[in-house]
């Protein structure tokens, strides 16, 4: 029996069932999605241009999703502010959204402020803190989220919370097909990835127990490329490991040349390729070329193929089995998935010093 399939495991490492929370992801989708679309804004708000969210983390996270979906579709812009202060573009034409899970971010605070100064539309999704505050003493709308975990674990709700508001106001199109084949989908790869599945049959495990020890980068380009980066959050935080993220093709201008140094990289590297059937064929071409130059330089490498026809579906797949794979990786570190020490010191020192 491997590590992966002793339950002991999982009791050690995992008391506060991370792994239940993950495997919630479909159930997530669907009563964000619901909730966000039953919310009720002013008709004004229809009347804009673009879209600022604001958001860090595992907030901010759904706003790059859904400026990805928005690409595909050819809409309104997104934008995604991750930092202090605020875009100049920012008009009376412009929905400010500003999403942070606890309420209190420091740097999505900054943001809202600076917002209220400005004509534009602005709403708040959160679960409660200094955020719901300033939006309700200004009559704003808040879109509460009625869900208790790490932020990064209520990633459903962040998304689909952002995709329904914009979905009710005309500003993107989800279609209802769309939704059924992703939820289908996530509910497979659940029953498929869960402790209870044994590591012979569990892609997500056999992928953990090959990271091991290593330094993680993960590829991916167009849909995928924002997905790429939230595999590289979830390795940090959830496994507490070291891992990057790059783009492809712009990787290809630069990154390639890379290989040779330092010499351990050929040792303790690997590389995912995060790869989708809906890429632009020139795309598709240029994975199996860095394929090549990975395998020259000796750099250990593995393509994952998002699933499902829909661009949402593609996405919330290869979401899914990061997040199960980080899990596991973390079980193999012997550490427990949840707590996020470093960054609750910085915060914990931040709050010495006044903004």
């Amino acid at each position: 029996m491997t590590v992966l399939d002793d339950h002991e495991v999982y009791r050690k490492f995992d008391p506060s069932d991370m792994m239940g929370r993950i495997g919630g992801l479909p159930q997530q989708c669907l009563e964000a999605w619901e909730s966000a679309l039953g919310f009720p804004l002013p008709p004004d708000y229809a009347a804009v241009d673009k879209v600022v969210i604001l958001g860090m983390g595992g907030s901010a996270i759904g706003g790059d999703l859904v400026r990805t979906l928005a690409l595909t579709q050819g809409g309104v812009p997104v934008l995604v502010h991750r930092d202090y202060g605020l875009p100049h573009q920012v008009d009376a034409r412009t929905l400010v959204i500003a999403s942070s899970y606890s309420g209190n971010t420091e740097e999505t605070l900054s943001s809202f402020n600076q917002a209220l100064k400005t004509p534009a539309k602005k709403v708040a999704i959160t679960t409660g803190g200094r955020l719901k505050t300033l939006a309700e003493e200004r009559v704003l709308p808040v879109l509460a989220i009625q869900y208790k975990a790490e932020p990064r674990v209520a990633f459903g709700y962040s998304l689909f919370s952002l995709l329904g508001l914009l979905q009710k106001l005309g500003l993107i199109s989800i279609e209802a097909k769309d939704m059924g084949e992703m939820i289908g989908i996530l509910e497979g790869l659940s029953a498929g990835l869960g402790d209870r599945v044994s590591q012979e049959t569990n892609p997500a495990k056999q992928l953990a127990t090959r990271l091991l020890g290593r330094l993680v980068i993960i590829y991916g380009a167009g849909l995928l490329s924002k997905v790429a980066f939230r595999w590289k959050t979830q390795f940090n935080e959830n496994g507490k490991t070291c891992a990057f993220s790059e783009s492809i093709p712009e990787l290809n201008h630069n990154a390639v040349v890379g290989y040779r140094f330092p010499a351990w990289l050929a040792e303790k590297a690997f590389v995912i390729l995060l790869r989708s059937p809906s890429l632009h064929p020139r795309i598709l071409i240029r994975y199996d070329i860095t394929g090549e130059l990975l395998a020259d330089a000796g750099i250990a490498h593995e393509v994952v193929d998002a699933s499902g026809e829909s661009p949402l579906a593609q996405i919330m797949s290869a979401v899914l089995l990061g997040d199960y794979v980080s899990y596991y990786l973390a079980l193999l570190n012997e550490v427990d998935p949840s707590p996020v020490a470093a960054i609750d010191y910085l915060k914990g020192r931040l709050a010495e010093f006044k903004m």
